[in-house]
């Protein structure tokens, strides 16, 4: 199975790219792992917080193939322990899906066309972080998991 994380915009924060960039380095050892950013939309000063969220879900969409699976990191997605994730992860995995792609939304979150179009939610708390910070939190989660799952010692219970 293949990972995919679709991110809108670019990470301006020189330290979470470092961070970002050194669990894209590990995590390939584990499953295939792509980091896709949709570039930001331009001139959003014109449009309402709904045509953002609109012209940003179309762009989301689009990143779907046939057989992908798509779980949006929301709010008010299921929270997991990070062993927990872990077992979440191996079903998906054992489960023979190609493709489970893991979005984060822009500043105002998904519109109505992506929710209806994925399979689930997760959250990663009950506290909210900016969009660039969770990208590093997943990654992170996301190697965590997979370390988990090999027995390996980064994670300690």
């Amino acid at each position: 199975m293949k990972i995919k994380l679709v991110v809108i915009g670019k990470t301006d924060k020189k330290y979470l790219n470092e961070g970002i960039d050194l669990f894209q380095k590990r995590i390939p050892h584990y499953l295939p792992f792509e980091y896709q950013i949709i570039p930001d939309i331009k001139n959003t000063r014109n449009l309402s917080e709904e045509q953002q969220k609109e012209k940003e879900g179309e762009l989301i969409l689009a990143q779907l193939k046939p057989g992908d699976e798509l779980i949006l990191l929301d709010e008010g997605g299921k929270q997991f322990r990070s062993v927990d994730f872990a077992a979440y992860l191996e079903k998906k995995m054992l489960g023979g899906l190609k493709t489970l792609i893991f979005c984060i939304g822009g500043p105002y979150g998904f519109s109505q066309a992506v929710y209806q179009a994925a399979a689930g939610k997760v959250s990663l708390s009950k506290m909210t972080f900016s969009h660039q910070m969770v990208r590093l939190i997943f990654c992170e989660q996301l190697y965590r998991a997979l370390t988990i799952l090999r027995g390996e010692p980064y994670h300690h219970e």
